[in-house]
C-alpha cells in the first residue's frame, strides 16, 4: 500500500471530525471534543463528548419577541451575567441569526 502525505490528501484530514451544529453553543462556540473509551481488556474505540445544550427561550425586551436560543450550560450562565441583549449582541456579532 502506498503511504499519501497529509498535505496532499484528497478531501478533509484524517484527524478531522464532522461536527453536528445540534451539538454547538450559539453563545460561547462550545462544541464536541473527541477521546477513547476504554474498555476493561484496554481496547480503545473513539467516543464524542457532547457539550451540555439545551434549548432555551428568552424574552427579547428591545424587540418585543422572544428568542429561543441553543446554549451550553456555560452559556445559560453567561446570559444571567451580562444580560439576554448583550448575550444576543455576541450572537449577532459571530454571524449567527437569532
Amino acid at each position: 500500500m502506498k503511504m499519501v502525505p497529509v498535505s496532499k490528501w484528497p478531501g478533509p484530514r484524517p484527524n478531522e471530525r464532522c461536527v453536528t451544529l445540534s451539538a454547538h453553543c450559539q453563545l460561547t462556540g462550545a462544541k464536541p471534543g473527541f477521546g477513547k473509551n476504554v474498555s476493561h481488556s484496554h481496547r480503545r474505540t473513539s467516543r464524542r463528548f457532547d457539550p451540555n445544550v439545551q434549548s432555551k427561550r428568552y424574552w427579547l425586551p428591545s424587540e418585543s419577541r422572544y428568542v429561543r436560543l441553543r446554549l451550553s450550560a456555560r452559556g445559560i450562565k453567561t446570559v444571567d451575567v451580562i444580560g439576554v441583549e448583550a448575550a444576543v449582541a455576541r450572537i449577532r456579532a459571530r454571524g449567527v441569526k437569532v
